[in-house]
């Protein structure tokens, strides 16, 4: 599977990732509930998610989005972590490509575990929480 899943459950989304890409999709899975045990773990917009939250920009335009995401994607996977600043992490995932609100790599042995375990530790402060952007 490449991109956005049609599985409604978690388990049924790591089931549906390729052969080669499974494997690491279930690890960082692992490492995303181990480090933020208290986010609840679903899918949504075909991605991996845990954790809410609800935004409000200054339009008043306003919503609710997973705090983490996981998808993957045919040239890499996608973690998304729309509350947390990525800019200071930018030298300590230097094998990553940094978006505003997304990681990506092609390996989960191209990223450092534990900076990642820090991101969802630091986008798991905001579960449940409305942030006005």
């Amino acid at each position: 599977m490449h991109g956005q899943s049609t599985a409604t459950e978690p388990d049924a989304y790591v089931a549906g990732v390729d052969d080669d890409r499974r494997p690491q999709i279930a690890a960082l899975d692992a490492r995303i509930v181990a480090a933020a045990p208290t986010l609840r773990r679903y899918v949504d917009h075909g991605m991996l998610a845990y954790g809410r939250y609800e935004y409000r920009y200054a339009s008043g335009r306003e919503g609710d989005w997973f705090l983490v995401g996981v998808a993957s994607n045919k040239a890499y996977i996608s973690l998304y972590v729309s509350t947390v600043d990525l800019e200071p992490y930018l030298g300590r995932l230097p094998k990553a490509n940094l978006g505003r609100a997304c990681i990506r790599f092609k390996r989960i042995d191209d990223v450092d575990l534990e900076v990642i375990d820090e991101i969802v530790r630091a986008a798991a402060q905001n579960d449940g929480k409305r942030i006005v952007a």
